[in-house]
């Protein structure tokens, strides 16, 4: 059986080593359009103080609950990982407000605050949302939490503004690369239900997270290794099924397979299908994304002026009436660096660092998850080895590295499965 992966992310790579690493009789060929392997788990080096290390820019920390497949995966592959730093701050421009959620003096990082209402109010409204929103998480059938957006969820419940707009919004904002506009249209369920899985409904005791020690192209060079079939810097442009054969054409010219694994973006994959169903076109066409620029730079600037320095640092400016938010990664603080040198990744940066600090810049874009998309992913199963195409990546779930992961080795999981009846079929024979 020859399969083709297209998109070295971590679903395809997924998909590609773990038929690889099989012993089923499938020969996978990984298809890449960038000159890397990994998608967004891109690591890059830079020399700062004399030092040269490896910096991640996009994919950074996982956590021992709620990312079971990738933490396997790790252990399979033996990749190192270090505890690491979520901290998290929010920084306005309007009104002028600052803090830190890592102790009392962070959270008090403007003293002003101990005497401001509003302040005090959204301290006591984030411990009655993660009451309200516990509760919501845990129950089931028809009590279970519905499509009703955040926005109206909110007002209904009367949560304050300032709890809205100074720690839920930046929060989840910054969690799914989303502007806050279009978080207040999410489903109130999905997010209840992810906070909860993700331990961030509680005060104490929350998941642990770890990144991988010297950068996440550790584990893609250790996947790459058990792929004999991968090629970099070939996009593929266009996928066709004939009958029980299914064509990729890129540069090269057209190569013939038994089955295709699109593990890109769905947008993408939808691009490629010259003969797409009306069923592929309606759940591929309904998630939509958003581009974002990351800056990998070193000025201290754009962190939070009084210091409350965590690892993820939100911020959010007003110019003209238009509201622009980012979240500035302080990189020493999530992963090992032997800097003293500050260096950062701003995703959307409300400010531009200054140019002499700037190391690199990146283009990533990531899903929005909107109820049409929801409903999508419910679709989605219905497609799947429909003529002998499957799909796979972080959009198939809530948008995270073990939901790419997870899809990618779902997607081998069939083929093996098909492989192995294949062979019991012609044994019959």
């Amino acid at each position: 059986m020859r399969v083709a992966v297209i998109g070295a992310g971590i679903a395809g790579l997924a998909c590609a080593w773990r038929l690889a690493q099989s012993d089923a009789a499938i020969e996978a060929t990984l298809f890449e359009a960038n000159e890397y392997f990994g998608g967004h788990a891109n690591a890059v080096d830079i020399t700062l103080d004399g030092i040269t290390r490896a910096v991640d820019t996009g994919f950074l920390v996982f956590n021992l609950s709620t990312y079971p497949n990738l933490v396997a995966l790790f252990e399979e592959l033996d990749v190192p990982t270090t505890e690491t730093d979520m901290s998290f701050s929010v920084s306005l421009g309007e009104p002028a407000l600052e803090w830190a959620g890592t102790t009392l003096n962070t959270v008090f990082a403007q003293r002003r605050n101990l005497l401001r209402p509003a302040f005090l109010r959204m301290l006591a409204d984030i411990v009655r949302f993660n009451r309200i929103a516990t509760a919501l998480a845990l129950q089931r059938g028809d009590t279970a939490p519905s499509a009703e957006p955040v926005g109206r969820f909110l007002a209904r419940e009367r949560f304050s503004d300032a709890f809205r707009d100074w720690y839920l919004l930046p929060m989840i904002g910054a969690i799914w690369s989303c502007p806050v506009a279009q978080m207040l249209a999410f489903p109130i369920g999905t997010l209840v239900r992810f906070c909860h899985n993700h331990g961030l409904l509680q005060i104490a005791d929350r998941p642990r997270w770890r990144t991988v020690t010297g950068g996440s192209r550790i584990y893609v060079d250790r996947m790459l290794a058990g792929i004999p079939h991968a090629r970099s810097g070939e996009p593929v442009r266009s996928v066709r099924r004939f009958g029980r054969d299914v064509q990729v054409e890129t540069a090269r010219g057209i190569e013939t397979f038994d089955h295709v694994v699109l593990a890109c973006h769905s947008d993408e994959a939808l691009s490629l299908i010259g003969d797409a169903t009306a069923a592929e076109r309606d759940v591929l066409g309904a998630i939509r994304y958003l581009p974002n620029r990351a800056v990998l730079h070193t000025d201290a600037a754009m962190l939070p002026a009084r210091r409350a320095w965590s690892a993820w640092n939100y911020e959010s400016r007003s110019t003209e009436g238009e509201t622009s938010v980012c979240v500035h990664y302080l990189i020493n603080r999530l992963q090992p660096l032997p800097f003293e040198t500050p260096v950062i990744v701003s995703l959307n940066p409300v400010r531009e660092p200054r140019a002499d600090s700037v190391l690199r810049e990146f283009s990533y874009s990531h899903p929005l998850f909107d109820q049409a998309a929801i409903d999508a992913q419910k679709k989605l199963p219905s497609l799947q080895g429909d003529r002998h195409t499957w799909f796979a990546g972080a959009w198939t779930g809530h948008g995270f590295h073990e939901d790419g992961l997870s899809s990618g080795l779902a997607a081998a999981a069939r083929l093996i499965e098909r492989a192995a009846a294949s062979r019991r079929a012609e044994f019959v024979a």
